[in-house]
């Protein structure tokens, strides 16, 4: 490895570390995929790990280095007025950080991220509902444990490894990863994440089946198959009907290696956001598509660190950044 960085991580890296150590990948070799110095990955686990149990989480991890300094004994210089635009921007879901970075980006003077996050919980003693908009309010835990790969095999289907370079590199509109999202009973939803803009679509399905899975996604991207270059999914068996997307579509499927959830970082990340509207342990029943509409579109327009605040509408349409707050 030639060069590693020294800087913080982000939210993807974070998601892509957690998922490498519940395979029990070694912090060297962990390092050594994301272009890091050992002793970053050693710093990261070393601050960021649940106090609880010890264990790292990626959600767990952004919050908690997001949140640091909100226990700054510094006086609080801002009156209520100030929060005004903020708090429409914290109810419409995004982070403080993201609040910050959106409004310096619009040429909105506003406080720092970690004063806001002060403020909301200073709000939720006082009894308000302002922390339950942020990401991990509703989030359960569950422990994790390595297993093998009981998932039928599909014969013929290329690997992540035959990707063009391209797609790694994010230069273009055009490359999404896929995944399903379960509740307690057979109804999920399917996730399809365009890894340049982050852009996101959402499906129900009445049952996480090949055939359903395969119908839902053509129909969220046949108006758009001129911008679907490859899809990138796991190895459950509802994306065995892949050549038959390839066909509707136009595109290329390929495929992460087994337990490698970080080779589709993008999708992991998203489907993250999006417990916090479909949170783990609930039925997903009587979800419509019409409410994963909604879903899709508020991510969508919400600005992201990675793409120096703007929405992924914003990258993916080409829009011009405009006044998020009313």
């Amino acid at each position: 490895m030639s060069s590693v960085n020294y800087e913080h991580m982000n939210t993807e890296e974070r998601y892509a570390v957690a998922a490498m150590r519940g395979q029990y990948i070694k912090i060297s070799e962990i390092a050594n995929r994301l272009g890091r110095h050992r002793s970053t990955i050693y710093r990261e686990l070393k601050r960021n790990a649940s106090a609880h149990d010890g264990n790292y989480r990626a959600s767990h991890a952004c919050q908690k280095a997001s949140g640091r300094q909100k226990r700054s004994k510094r006086n609080m210089r801002f009156k209520a007025d100030d929060f005004q635009v903020v708090e429409q921007l914290v109810r419409k879901d995004l982070s403080p950080e993201q609040v910050t970075g959106r409004l310096a980006l619009e040429g909105v003077p506003v406080m720092s991220h970690e004063t806001i996050y002060k403020w909301i919980w200073k709000d939720k003693s006082a009894g308000g509902s302002l922390w339950k908009h942020l990401r991990g309010a509703n989030k359960r835990r569950r422990k994790r444990y390595a297993a093998k790969d009981s998932r039928g095999r599909l014969a013929g289907k290329k690997m992540i490894t035959e990707r063009p370079a391209v797609v790694e590199s994010r230069s273009r509109i055009g490359d999404w990863e896929i995944d399903t999202v379960h509740g307690t009973t057979k109804a999920g939803v399917v996730t399809i994440v365009e890894r340049r803009s982050g852009l996101v679509r959402i499906g129900k399905l009445e049952r996480i089946t090949k055939e359903q899975t395969e119908k839902r996604t053509i129909g969220l991207l046949l108006s758009d198959k001129s911008r679907v270059k490859t899809i990138t999914a796991d190895n459950g068996g509802e994306f065995h009907g892949y050549k038959r997307l390839e066909r509707a579509l136009d595109t290329s499927v390929f495929f992460a290696l087994p337990h490698h959830a970080w080779e589709r970082g993008t999708n992991e990340n998203t489907n993250g956001l999006i417990r916090q509207y479909l949170p783990k342990g609930t039925s997903l029943d009587d979800l419509t598509q019409s409410t994963c509409t909604k879903i899709a579109k508020n991510l969508n327009d919400r600005p992201r660190k990675r793409l120096g605040f703007k929405t992924p509408s914003e990258i993916y349409y080409g829009l011009p950044v405009v006044a998020l707050q009313t």
